[in-house]
């Protein structure tokens, strides 16, 4: 054979190489357009994964002097809407050194920041 000829090694170990690259390439590329979300398109965005041995947020508040709990979200949803606990209420969540008023718990807070205001009476 001569080297200028498609079949010499060299040339085959160049395909070979070339071959794989491309193969390579192309699975980055499909992975990258099957997770990728274009806004507008009729595909689902990507939703964050949770942990499945994740626990729902527990919690204990103090109300008149008193520890309450463990209470979860939808407990401290309905104190809040019995306007029984507040921004300055003090709350306390597993992990936290000390109480702290409940505008600085961002978990909780965020029940507070989402709960409807009163209905207007006519």
């Amino acid at each position: 054979m001569n080297d200028n000829s498609f079949y010499s090694v060299d040339r085959l170990v160049e395909f070979g190489l070339g071959m794989a690259m491309a193969q390579q390439m192309v699975q980055v590329m499909n992975h990258t357009m099957q997770t990728m979300y274009v806004p507008g398109s009729v595909q689902a965005m990507p939703q964050k994964q949770v942990p499945q041995n994740a626990l729902p947020m527990v919690c204990y508040v103090g109300i008149d002097g008193k520890q309450v709990g463990p209470l979860n979200e939808s407990e401290l949803a309905t104190l809040v809407a019995n306007k029984q606990i507040n921004k300055d209420t003090y709350a306390w969540i597993p992990g936290m050194p000390a109480w702290k008023t409940i505008s600085e718990i961002p978990e909780i807070l965020r029940i507070i920041a989402l709960a409807p205001p009163p209905m207007p009476t006519k």
